[in-house]
């Protein structure tokens, strides 16, 4: 059922799930307004909204976000039917315009305040929140048999670290800067990868592929990064659109805001 075109939800984050959260929103009819940093780290950039403020727009599946650098602008962008994307780590236009409810999707891991939350109900996504005590709901974001479950007291599960496994393939699925230094990829996302080819390079030490697979995500060039941060992702299945479609763990995880948002109007 379509929403009121004056609802509109906030959403921090405009990495991989938070952008699955937005895209299941904005498909019933909410106005979204995604929140982000100046220079997001985003891995899954052909499924992420953030890359908005990089590009000035990005189109995820269809739904078109757009960059924008004032409230009559983000009023536009909505009323055009599009994401409107704001550089706003602190989120400050939560205190000038009206939201129905903010989902916090940066997936910190931790809880981290809110300062101009004010009154309007925040849904939490996966570790650091406790439904009741600092969130109105939260959902579960772990892989496994509670995958978007909805949470009205406690806790989700706790970050165990490791990656889903696929075909036998956890933990080397992700590729992290063996360093800190300056990004440069040598692949794009979307390209099929062969066992031992460099793909990457942060502060020129090489990021090899741990196996065959398809380039899911990669961080953007010239970015800097620490040592240990998470900068690409390979997937040992060979269907091209695993690059560039929403996952179902962002998918389930939308839909269970959804509910939530649901269950208040």
């Amino acid at each position: 059922m379509l929403k009121k075109l004056n609802n509109m939800i906030l959403i921090l984050g405009g990495g991989d799930v938070a952008s699955g959260v937005a895209a299941v929103l904005h498909r019933h009819g909410w106005q979204i307004v995604i929140s982000e940093l100046p220079e997001p780290l985003v891995v899954r950039r052909k499924v992420a909204f953030a890359e908005a403020v990089w590009e000035g727009e990005q189109e995820v599946e269809g739904i078109l976000a757009v960059l924008t650098i004032s409230d009559e602008e983000i009023k536009n962008i909505l009323s055009a039917g599009k994401i409107a994307v704001v550089v706003d780590p602190d989120a400050q236009v939560a205190k000038r315009l009206g939201f129905e409810v903010i989902v916090d999707a940066r997936m910190l891991k931790r809880f981290q305040p809110i300062p101009c939350q004010g009154k309007t109900p925040l849904i939490g996504l996966g570790p650091g929140f406790i439904a009741g005590e600092n969130c109105l709901a939260a959902v579960e974001t772990n892989r496994g048999e509670n995958l978007g479950k909805i949470l009205w007291q406690g806790s989700p599960e706790a970050d165990t670290g490791v990656p889903a496994v696929v075909e036998g393939h956890g933990l080397e699925r992700v590729l992290y800067s063996p360093v800190e230094g300056i990004m440069k990829a040598h692949v794009q996302i979307g390209d099929f990868v062969t066992k031992g080819q460099i793909l990457a390079e942060v502060g020129g030490a090489a990021i090899v592929a741990p196996f065959d697979g398809l380039v899911r995500g990669m961080l953007r060039d010239g970015l800097s990064v620490g040592a240990h941060v998470k900068v690409g992702d390979i997937d040992p299945r060979t269907d091209p659109d695993l690059a560039i479609k929403i996952s179902d763990k962002a998918l389930i995880t939308g839909q269970s805001v959804l509910q939530i948002i649901e269950s208040l109007s």
